[in-house]
């Protein structure tokens, strides 16, 4: 089962091209699972395992206290390890197929209001280099819904400013064309124009830099953040990279856009994972009419 395992990661990287960090929890998983055949039901040959041993896996894990999230995570490893297997005629059939998942509870995300997003490039100062790169930041992240990866590996070359589009490379090494919203063509304009220089010291073309001319780590542009939203007298807990991303697709979504084409803005590949955004605004809008809509709430002081 070994060799197995090892020739379904070298596929997911070769041919599905997912990330080191997904394939490693594949593996991790995977490793947990055989661990649990090999010592309760002494299997070391995938023929011969069975539902009801799969069963046993997930209510072995479901006891010690995980998660339905990482239970989820687990039994797609195992989903997808033995549709691998079928694929390459290992096994006859699929034993994981009529498992269901467990349904997960999902909170909705923290959201800003656009004034609280412009309350904080409100307190940088733009008369410096950093201030210069920190507007290009916030405007390009909210503006156009990156994930921190995504923003932090742009390079000068993917910006297109002409034409108000940049190049990102997504989850599994998958590149996308997202727009940019014109308030941040002309931040990054400003910060390559008056600042890019004067903070680079090494040959990059990564195309923001932290204060020692290196490119601007995951961890920086936390503190970035975490500065900007105390400065804007905001909870800087509840300030993150995603937040500016849930905020902007939920703007999106609460001035008209469809959901298929806000899936394609995020780069999600299932339609399901966008979905999430229409409770939030639908959430929103029951807190805007039970505190405007005049008859919304019972009047206890009605006759």
């Amino acid at each position: 089962m070994t060799y197995l395992i090892n020739d379904f990661i070298y596929y997911l990287n070769n041919e599905r091209g997912l990330s080191k960090n997904t394939m490693d929890a594949y593996q991790r998983d995977l490793k947990d699972y055989q661990l649990f055949l090999e010592k309760y039901h002494h299997i070391k040959s995938v023929d011969r395992i069975t539902t009801k041993q799969v069963e046993g896996f997930i209510k072995s894990i479901k006891n010690k206290g995980l998660s339905s999230k990482s239970v989820a995570r687990k039994l797609t490893s195992i989903k997808s390890f033995h549709k691998f297997l079928m694929m390459e005629k290992e096994v006859d059939e699929d034993v994981t197929q009529l498992i269901a998942s467990p349904k997960i509870e999902r909170n909705l995300p923290t959201i800003l209001s656009i004034d609280e997003v412009v309350s904080m490039l409100e307190t940088i100062d733009n008369s410096t280099p950093l201030g210069l790169r920190n507007t290009a930041l916030i405007e390009l992240i909210y503006g156009s819904g990156l994930r921190v990866s995504e923003l932090l590996s742009i390079k000068t070359t993917d910006i297109h400013i002409q034409q108000s589009y940049v190049i990102v490379t997504g989850k599994g090494n998958k590149e996308r064309m997202v727009p940019v919203s014109d308030m941040a063509i002309i931040a990054i304009r400003n910060y390559l124009v008056d600042a890019r220089d004067r903070l680079r010291q090494t040959k990059t073309d990564i195309l923001f830099l932290n204060n020692q001319g290196k490119p601007l780590s995951r961890i920086g542009f936390y503190k970035v953040l975490k500065k900007l939203a105390e400065d804007a007298d905001l909870e800087s807990s509840k300030v993150s990279p995603h937040t500016l991303r849930h905020s902007f697709a939920t703007h999106l979504l609460e001035n008209g856009m469809d959901l298929r084409s806000l899936q394609n803005l995020l780069g999600h590949e299932d339609i399901s994972t966008t979905q999430i955004y229409t409770h939030i605004s639908q959430t929103r809008l029951k807190d805007v009419y039970s505190k405007t809509h005049p008859r919304a709430k019972e009047k206890t002081n009605e006759i």
